[in-house]
């Protein structure tokens, strides 16, 4: 029998503090960490911007797609946008407008509060011209959804969201809570996460939309200075789980298990995120005494740059695209070839240019020998 939402039981009336504790200092402890080194990081959103995509690769991997960072951004770098001719294509794009919602949600919260219409904008960015396109992006859905096998009828359902008679109601109380005096924040974020999901207020992207708000709360309450926290590796990692807490919140009302589950997800996350950035920081910080060293240009840290920001291209982007003399582009882009800091990946035929890699950059979002 299908878990049904939990109407009427939002926000949750009591947690279990005691069993929370234990886990609330050291979650919070492992955000300020994260945040100290992103302080000390140059211009982060360039150099975590891969990252960033590697972060969308995993949350849109929940929901079922199947493509790697890899396969991202050399999509991304030979130029095909919108081309949704293959299962494999159709991923590519819809993990490319994760992290165009993500910047576009970024930039809204300049200007707006964590609210239902910076929610709505976002989410309009997130179903642009994917699969989703024509299940009324940015706007809450009016009929029943449900949560099961595909194609499967209401009655095999696995959890039934909010009703749509009920749902603007529904995420009118989920916006009064973001703003609501809390005990920690931490939690807060726990619970708001948990009820979007349960309410699922849009047709399709609830999933994507419910992890890409971690981010924008953290920024939103002054811990983080910018949204750059990526909790979805450890959430796939964990993902039986993840949904098991998640549908427990409304079958058993049990907001402390899924609270807890989050507080140990965030404090494992920070502490994998923290890893990275120092280990892309460490790399940045050495091969741009390299690239000095060895190009003797003014245009070596411009190109290091250029590198950091798109791991993977093609050489001709580079030539045309890096404001570096044409000459000089083509120099250091052969003295890196040759040192063995980007590597080829598809060699140069006919019009097509090589498309090159930046290996120890990749292999550093990866967490492992990938590329």
């Amino acid at each position: 029998m299908a878990v049904a939402y939990h109407q009427g039981q939002f926000p949750p009336g009591a947690l279990d503090w005691p069993q929370l504790l234990p886990l609330i200092g050291p979650a919070n402890a492992a955000v300020a960490r994260y945040e100290g080194v992103l302080h000390g990081i140059p211009n982060p959103n360039v150099l975590l911007s891969p990252l960033t995509t590697q972060e969308a690769v995993l949350s849109s991997r929940i929901e079922g797609t199947q493509a790697t960072i890899g396969e991202v951004l050399e999509y991304e770098a030979e130029g095909e946008p919108g081309d949704e001719s293959t299962p494999k294509k159709a991923d590519i794009h819809e993990v490319l407008n994760y992290r165009a919602a993500l910047a576009e949600a970024s930039r809204l919260l300049e200007e707006l509060p964590l609210s239902q219409r910076l929610i709505r904008l976002t989410h309009a960015r997130l179903m642009q011209g994917v699969r989703g396109k024509g299940k009324a992006p940015g706007e809450y859905r009016r009929i029943p959804n449900w949560i099961g096998p595909e194609g499967s009828p209401i009655e095999q359902a696995r959890f039934v969201p909010c009703p749509a008679d009920a749902l603007p109601a529904a995420m009118d109380a989920w916006e009064r809570y973001i703003h609501d005096p809390a005990p920690d924040a931490l939690i807060q974020l726990a619970v708001l996460h948990a009820e979007f999901e349960a309410i699922h207020p849009f047709l399709d992207g609830n999933g994507r939309l419910g992890r890409l708000i971690v981010p924008l709360f953290l920024k939103s309450k002054g811990l983080l200075s910018a949204p750059n926290f990526y909790l979805s590796e450890y959430l796939e990692s964990h993902r039986d789980e993840y949904y098991d807490r998640l549908l427990a919140v409304s079958r058993d009302g049990d907001w402390t298990g899924w609270c807890g589950f989050f507080l140990r997800a965030i404090i494992e996350q920070a502490g994998t995120n923290q890893a990275k950035a120092q280990a892309i920081h460490a790399l940045y910080t050495a091969r741009k005494d390299w690239m000095v060293e060895a190009t003797r240009s003014q245009y070596g840290v411009r190109a290091l740059d250029w590198f950091f920001s798109r791991p993977i291209f093609v050489a001709s982007d580079f030539v045309a695209q890096a404001d570096i003399p044409a000459p000089t582009a083509r120099r250091i882009l052969q003295l890196v070839r040759d040192s063995g800091l980007l590597r080829e990946i598809r060699p140069a035929s006919g019009r097509r240019p090589a498309v090159l890699a930046f290996p120890e950059l990749l292999n550093i979002c990866e967490g492992r020998e990938a590329f």
